[in-house]
C-alpha cells in the first residue's frame, strides 16, 4: 500500500535517511521543520494528508482531525504512555477509524546520562551551585525513583553502579525487579528516606502536591525529566524557597513552566532536551518507520 501524502506536520527530529526512506511509501512527502504556531497553522499543513507524523509538541485535536478527513494513520514522534497524556485526540481518532500509534524507549539511555552526570556536578560543586558544604559522593547516598518504568529502572541500575541504593515508588508495585539494592515503599515513606527523588510520569502527571513536598522535607534533591513537571507549581514554589533545596531539570521537564521555573534560585536546568541525543535520533527514526510499514 502506497499513502497519498504523508504531512511531518512538525520538527519530529526524524533524521535526513529516514526522510528519503518515508518516499517509498507515499506519493508526496511534505517536510515540516518547524512548529505550528496554532491549531489553524496545523490544519493548513495537513489538508489532504492520509498521514501524519508528529511530535509531543503539537496537539492534533478534534479540530484538526474533522479539517482533514483523508487521514487513515497518525504516527506519533514520541513516547506514547497513555491516551490521558498524548497531544493527539487518540479516542476521537479511533472513532473515525484512524490508527494512531507513538514509540517507546528510544531517548532513555542519553535521559539517564544527564540526571547522574548533573548529580555529580552538584554534589561536587563542579557547576553554579554545591549541595553542601563539603564535596559529597553518590556512594551509600538513597536515591527514590517514581515511576520504575524504563528509564526508571534504567537509572536504578545506574545508581547501583556508584554505590547508591534505591527505593522506589509506583502505582503499579514491581516485585520481579526488587533486590536488596532496590526496594518499594509507600510514596510518603520513599520521599522521607531518600535525599534524592527523580520522577519519571506520563506528561501533565503531578504527584508532588504540598504534603508529598513535606513528607520530602529540606536538604533534598528533585530531579524531573518527564514531559512538564510533576509537581504543583505552588506547593513547589515554597519548597524550592528554602535554601538547602534544588532542582534538577531539563527543557522537557520544564514544559509549559519554562519562563518561571528557569528564572528561579537552585533550579539547574538546561535548554537541551537530554535524551534527544544522535544515537536517539536514530532508534526514533527506526521504530517511527516500523509503525509506518505495520500499517501497510
Amino acid at each position: 500500500m502506497t499513502y497519498k501524502k504523508i504531512v511531518n506536520l512538525d520538527q519530529t527530529g526524524l533524521e535526513p535517511w529516514a526522510y528519503e526512506e518515508l518516499k517509498k511509501y507515499c506519493e508526496e512527502l511534505v517536510m515540516n521543520d518547524s512548529d505550528p504556531v496554532d491549531e489553524q497553522e496545523a490544519i493548513v499543513r495537513a489538508s489532504g494528508a492520509d498521514v501524519l507524523l508528529v511530535s509531543w509538541r503539537t496537539p492534533v485535536t478534534r479540530a484538526v482531525i474533522d479539517a482533514c478527513p483523508e487521514i487513515k494513520y497518525i504516527g506519533m514522534c514520541c513516547s506514547l504512555y497513555d491516551e490521558k497524556s498524548a497531544n493527539v485526540d487518540i479516542a476521537y481518532a479511533r472513532s473515525k477509524g484512524i490508527k494512531v500509534l507513538g514509540v517507546r524507549d528510544y531517548g532513555d539511555e542519553g535521559l539517564v546520562e544527564f540526571i547522574i552526570s548533573e548529580l555529580i556536578r552538584l554534589l561536587h560543586g563542579f557547576g553554579a551551585y554545591q549541595f553542601s558544604e563539603k564535596q559529597e559522593e553518590l556512594t551509600g547516598k538513597t536515591l527514590g525513583i517514581i515511576g520504575l518504568g524504563t528509564t526508571g529502572y534504567m537509572l536504578a541500575e545506574r545508581a547501583r553502579a556508584f554505590g547508591m541504593k534505591v527505593v522506589y515508588y509506583s502505582r503499579t508495585r514491581k516485585e520481579h525487579l526488587e533486590s536488596d539494592w532496590l526496594s518499594f515503599r509507600p510514596l510518603h515513606e520513599m520521599l522521607s528516606e531518600a535525599q534524592m527523588v527523580s520522577t519519571h510520569l506520563p506528561k501533565f502527571t503531578e504527584v508532588m502536591d504540598n504534603e508529598a513536598f513535606e513528607a520530602f522535607g529540606n536538604g533534598k534533591i528533585l530531579i524531573n525529566t518527564s514531559l512538564e513537571p510533576t509537581f504543583e507549581l505552588d506547593a513547589f514554589e515554597q519548597w524550592i524557597a528554602r535554601p538547602s533545596n534544588f532542582l534538577i531539570t531539563d527543557r522537557g521537564g520544564l514544559g509549559s513552566k519554562a519562563d518561571i521555573l528557569s528564572s528561579m534560585d537552585r533550579v539547574i536546568t538546561t535548554q537541551k532536551v537530554s535524551g534527544f541525543t544522535r544515537q536517539a535520533e536514530g532508534r526514533l527514526s527506526q521504530k517511527v518507520l516500523d509503525n509506518l510499514k505495520s500499517t501497510r
